[in-house]
């Protein structure tokens, strides 16, 4: 399986990234390909701008940088996307936020391959993986509520956060929660994780883990067979 790993720090030796390169060698370890993509590199064009104005007359968009190539080559090619980021003032490094704004130009109608780059975008895994100087229990809230919604947005399974204490670069590794072996047990795991988000009209089974189901089949098996 494809895992495109954004890495949303200006450090390349930050503690986010020091978690996304922890989660890449777990994926290796279970024969998935975890790749690092660096959007500070890749959007040099700068932020969204006024599509209206700014697109070309094709219908594409107009800011001449890598994000076109990582959008339409390994994020929509990818099984999963993992976003790694500092909390910064309580949200994601701006990259990051500028990585969902500019998506529009290429999500809306106006652009050619508007309907395939939506399908193409949806039916993913996410995680995500933060770094932050604080530990207290809401410090992270803003970012996993919007990346919670932007998951459900596009249709993908947000199915963990790892959190990873520290501000000088590699500090993390003394986080006492060790997040640098979350990240690689995670990289492992991505693909099992257990995932559901009901609503009120899902079909729900009465119990969680298979193994369970299983289990009860059998005992009611068994009743059966004593009868």
């Amino acid at each position: 399986m494809r895992i495109a790993v954004l890495a949303a720090s200006p450090r390349p030796d930050g503690n986010s990234r020091a978690m996304a390169d922890a989660l890449a060698t777990g994926a290796a370890e279970a024969g998935h390909t975890a790749e690092i993509h660096d959007l500070n590199h890749a959007m040099e064009g700068g932020f969204l701008r006024d599509c209206r104005t700014c697109r070309l007359p094709d219908g594409t968009c107009a800011i001449d940088d890598g994000y076109a190539d990582l959008l339409t080559g390994p994020v929509a090619q990818a099984d999963a996307l993992v976003y790694a980021t500092p909390l910064y003032w309580y949200g994601v490094a701006a990259v990051l936020k500028n990585f969902f704004d500019r998506m529009v130009c290429y999500l809306a109608a106006s652009h050619p391959d508007s309907a395939a780059l939506a399908d193409a975008l949806s039916a993913k895994r996410s995680a995500l993986l933060l770094s932050s100087e604080e530990r207290y229990a809401t410090a992270a809230l803003g970012v996993v509520a919007q990346l919670q919604e932007m998951s459900r947005y596009l249709g993908h399974e947000l199915v963990a956060v790892v959190q990873g204490i520290g501000n000088k670069r590699g500090e993390v590794t003394y986080d006492p929660a060790d997040p640098l072996a979350a990240s690689r047990r995670l990289g492992r795991e991505l693909f099992e994780l257990h995932h559901s988000d009901y609503r009120i009209d899902s079909v729900r089974p009465n119990t969680v883990w298979s193994q369970a189901r299983e289990s009860s089949d059998e005992a009611q098996l068994a009743t059966y067979d004593d009868t």
